[in-house]
Order: C-alpha cells, then sequence, then structure tokens
C-alpha cells in the first residue's frame, strides 16, 4: 500500500491544531513557533504533492479510497486534478505568512480587569482551517466534501468572533470611537453574518446533496461523473437544474457572489489582517473551486443552462465590488470589495465555457491569493502602527516608511492588474475567453479594470503620498519579521508576472477535461485568413 500522501498532507496541520492547543498557557511563543514548524511542514508535503503530480497523467492522481458509511455509499475519497493542487499549493504557501503575520495578533492585553486572546488558541484555529481547505480540495466524495465545507465554519466564527481587529473603525461604534464593548458586538454581528449566510447556504446545499444521493445511488464524484459520461446514469433536467442551483447557491455564497456577498465586508473589516486573508485567499476560495469540480462536472446541462443569468451575476459583482471600493473610507473594507470584484472575474472565466476563461480563472484564484495576501498584510501592519482603519488619519508614509509604502504599492499594482504581476495574466486570459464566446459582457468587465486602478491608485496617494501627518511621522518602517512575511510574497508576484508557464502547464490539462464534462469546445475565430 502507497503511502497515503494526501491524508497526511491534511492531518500534518490538523495534529498541530491539537499540539498548539495543548501548549500550557504561560508558553505562548512555544506555540508560536510550534504552529509555524507544523505549516512549514505542511508546505514541504504540499510541495511534494505538486512534484509527484504529473500534468499529462491521469485526471485523479494521488487517489485513497476507504469505505466510511458503509450503509449510505459514503467514503473516504480522495484525489487532486491540476486545480485542486495548485490551491491545495496557494493553502500551504500563505500559511507560514499567515502565522508570521499575526505573531502577536493574539498576545493578551488587559480590558476591564479582564484577560484577553488565548494566544494557543488562535493558533490551533488557523491550523484547523488549513487542515479543512486542504481536505476539501482533495476530497472527491460528495457528501466528504459537504462536511468539511461545513465545518470550516466553526474555527472561522471563533476567529473572527473572538480574535478581531482592535484598531479605530471610524463608524463611531468601536475601537478609538466607541470603546472595547462596542467593538466586540461589531466583532460578534460579522461572526454571526458570516457563520449564519453560510450556514444557510450549506443547508440547502445538504438538501442537494441528499437529493444527488436519491438519484445517483453513491457520492463519488468520479463514479456519478463517468455514469453521466457513459449514459448509464440519466437525470431528468428538472431535477438537475435544482440540484445545481442547490450546490451553486451555498458555492456562491462561499465565493462569494453577489447578491450574497454582504457577509464579507463585515468579516474581513472586523478580522485582523491575518484572518482576513485567511478568509478572502484561502477560505473563500472553496467555492470557485467548487463549482469547478461540483457544478460543472456533476451537472453539466444545467451549468450551461445556467450560465447566462450566472455570467450577468458575476458582472454585477464586478462592478459593484469596484464601484463600492471606490467610495470606501476604510482600508480594510476597501480590500473587501475589491475581492468582491475580482471574485466576480474568477466566476465569468468559470462559466464563460472557454478554455481561456477557466484557465485564467483558476490562475486567478492563486494569483489573487498572492496578490491579497501581500496588499493585505501591508496594511495591517501599517494599521498596527497607526491604530486605525480610517484611510483619512494616514498621509505622507512614504516619506518615514519607505519600505512599507513601496510593498505596499506592489500590492496595490498587483491588485489592479499591472502588466508584469501575476494577476495580469489570469485577468487577460478571463477577458480573452469571455470576449470570444460572450463579447458585450466581456466589453462591459472591463470597467472594472479601470475602477481597481482608481481605487488603488487613490488609496495610495492619500495614504503614503503629501504632507506627513503629525501621528504618522515616528512611525517605524518594516522589520524583519515583516520583511520575511512580505519579501516572499512580493517575489512570488514578479515570478508568475513574467513567467505564468509552471502554472498554466498543471492547470491546462484539467481545464480540457472540464470542458470535456460540459461538452463545450472554445469558438473558432471569425476573422478569415488573408489569400
Amino acid at each position: 500500500m502507497s503511502f497515503p500522501l494526501l491524508t497526511a498532507t491534511a492531518a500534518l496541520p490538523a495534529v498541530g491544531a491539537v499540539a498548539t492547543a495543548a501548549v500550557p498557557a504561560a508558553k505562548r511563543t512555544a506555540a508560536k513557533w510550534l504552529a509555524l514548524l507544523f505549516s512549514l511542514a505542511t508546505l514541504v508535503l504540499a510541495a511534494i504533492v505538486l512534484a509527484r503530480f504529473e500534468p499529462g497523467g491521469d485526471r485523479y492522481q494521488l487517489t485513497e479510497s476507504h469505505s466510511w458509511i458503509r450503509a449510505f455509499g459514503v467514503r473516504y475519497e480522495l484525489g487532486v486534478d491540476g486545480i485542486a493542487v495548485v490551491l491545495l499549493a496557494l493553502t500551504a504557501l500563505l500559511m507560514p505568512f499567515i502565522i508570521l503575520a499575526g505573531w502577536h495578533d493574539a498576545d493578551p492585553y488587559e480590558t476591564e480587569n479582564r484577560r484577553w486572546r488565548p494566544t494557543q488558541g488562535f493558533f490551533a484555529l488557523i491550523l484547523a482551517v488549513e487542515a479543512m481547505v486542504i481536505l476539501s480540495f482533495e476530497a472527491t466524495d460528495v457528501f466528504l466534501f459537504y462536511v468539511l465545507f461545513e465545518a470550516m465554519l466553526i474555527p472561522m466564527y471563533f476567529l473572527i468572533g473572538g480574535f478581531g481587529d482592535r484598531a479605530a473603525r471610524g463608524s463611531g461604534t468601536g475601537g478609538a470611537d466607541g470603546g472595547e464593548e462596542a467593538a466586540a458586538a461589531q466583532r460578534s454581528y460579522a461572526a454571526v453574518k458570516f457563520l449564519l449566510y453560510n450556514l444557510v447556504g450549506g443547508l440547502i446545499m445538504l438538501a442537494a446533496v441528499i437529493g444527488l444521493y436519491v438519484v445517483a445511488g453513491n457520492f463519488s464524484l468520479t463514479e456519478i461523473a463517468h455514469a453521466r459520461a457513459s449514459g448509464s446514469l440519466h437525470i431528468a433536467t428538472g431535477t438537475e437544474r435544482w440540484l445545481f442551483l442547490g450546490f451553486f447557491f451555498a458555492f456562491a455564497v462561499k465565493a462569494p457572489l453577489w447578491p450574497v456577498h454582504t457577509w464579507l465586508p463585515n468579516a474581513m473589516g472586523e478580522s485582523t489582517a491575518p484572518v482576513a486573508v485567511l478568509i478572502t485567499a484561502v477560505v473563500d476560495k472553496v467555492g470557485t473551486f467548487a463549482m469547478l469540480r461540483f457544478c460543472l462536472q456533476l451537472f453539466p446541462n444545467a451549468s450551461r443552462w445556467a450560465t447566462p443569468v450566472i455570467l450577468v451575476l458575476a458582472l454585477i459583482s464586478i462592478v459593484y465590488g469596484a464601484l463600492l471600493a471606490v467610495g470606501q473610507r476604510d482600508i480594510k473594507r476597501l480590500v473587501a470589495y475589491a475581492s468582491i470584484s475580482h471574485f466576480g472575474f474568477i466566476i465569468l472565466g468559470i462559466f464563460a465555457m472557454t478554455s481561456q476563461g477557466q484557465s485564467g480563472a483558476t490562475l486567478y484564484m492563486v494569483n489573487h491569493g498572492i496578490s491579497t495576501a501581500a496588499l493585505m498584510l501591508v496594511a495591517g501592519f501599517l494599521i498596527s502602527r497607526r491604530g486605525s482603519r480610517l484611510i483619512a488619519d494616514y498621509g505622507g508614509v512614504q516619506k518615514v516608511a519607505p519600505v512599507l509604502a513601496g510593498t505596499f504599492l506592489v500590492g496595490g499594482l498587483a491588485t489592479l492588474s499591472l502588466p508584469g504581476l501575476a494577476p495580469f495574466i489570469s485577468e487577460f486570459l478571463v477577458l480573452v475567453g469571455t470576449f470570444t464566446r460572450y463579447p458585450v459582457i466581456g466589453i462591459i468587465a472591463t470597467f472594472g479594470i479601470v475602477l481597481a486602478a482608481l481605487y488603488t491608485l487613490v488609496l495610495y496617494q492619500r495614504t503614503m503620498t503629501g504632507p506627513v501627518k503629525a501621528e504618522v511621522s515616528a512611525m517605524p518602517d518594516l522589520k524583519a519579521r515583516e520583511l520575511l512575511v512580505v519579501a516572499p510574497l512580493i517575489a512570488l508576484l514578479i515570478f508568475l508576472g513574467v513567467y505564468p508557464k509552471p502554472l498554466t502547464n498543471i492547470v491546462n490539462p484539467a481545464v480540457h477535461h472540464t470542458m470535456s464534462d460540459v461538452q463545450k469546445k472554445d469558438p473558432k475565430p471569425e476573422v478569415e485568413a488573408a489569400q
């Protein structure tokens, strides 16, 4: 029996979560180092998975299958394709940076004679989320995926509500403006909203999972997809559409897609910067990944039927998210609305039903994770120095902290998809793939690029340039630990922006399989060759 590499990759952070939580209360520094070591060990295993994956080989590789609940045909079934393996690598890559960036975010502090923020719990919850996300990328049993899809909500709820941001919000309801009690109420509201939105989506998906079992007789993604492709399993048109909608709604909430997106600005705004990165760069990718793996593969006919409406929703997300980002006064909420716009591009690429669009969407998931991590973590370092999330409270930072300002600029330029940085090729492929089949939607979507340049450059101008405000005149520049977090992310943005081939070689074969699932081919060019 071969070594269960996929299980080990997910089990290692789970063991790390338990070990970190068990560290004695007085050994906070030891807990941090233990969590970091487990995240680095997980990264090593993820690198081995990536190295052993053969892009030209079988669709699902490194597979594992064991009986779990025999009476209902539930199996512990794992396997990765090219899309899953790059997202697994992204998750493992970001975790050490998230832990390093949040090194002091859970240190205890006194408030009304009460000690707050157990450090061990904070890092244990982060590792628990990593384990569930990795396993969800590996799961090829629909029931197993559903369990993980819902279970990851619990540690995220506590990370948002129990370890939220203490910086001033500017709304008069928390931080320095309204006191710790009001700030705690805002964090609690954001955590409950996150949980309720995703639970509702999950309950609707549960009904669809049960319906799928009724018509298919098992939960195995590979068996159901093969039976559908061979014609041995037929699902009535109406039934397939309802099942598709049940799955898609849950994934749209997680993604998030307009109009079920409103939990994200609250959750990211009230979280610490590392937890905000965990939400949008890691957890939310499960939603868009699941659209590719489950919606298109299990329900190809319904996916084609729903495409026009989904494209319109994605287009609204692109423009709406960007417009609201332009008007934000809060740095973290600006990044949240920008992410809503970016997820619109990802979903647009998925449902454009072209190989360029889906390859671009997958690359966008990876590159958005890296660019948002870079921008949000630098923003977190900035906010921790000033103690405020308000854009208006900053000015002239580049004169007193030039390295911080420079890294903030690179993160921002990556967010607006500047050529030469990784997100550019992703956005370019999504737009090319959309233009070839839906030219009007592609043209309108480009408006989001213009708005991205506006909100990013205005943010930089207002915070980093101009006269030095008295409150930031003594602001220190990035320290060694902070540079260790940011520098590799920026280096990766530049490398993948110049040379994306390592990713495209892995992703493209998986995209071709997905295109075959939905029985779509790329449109032929309409321009005739010159005689």
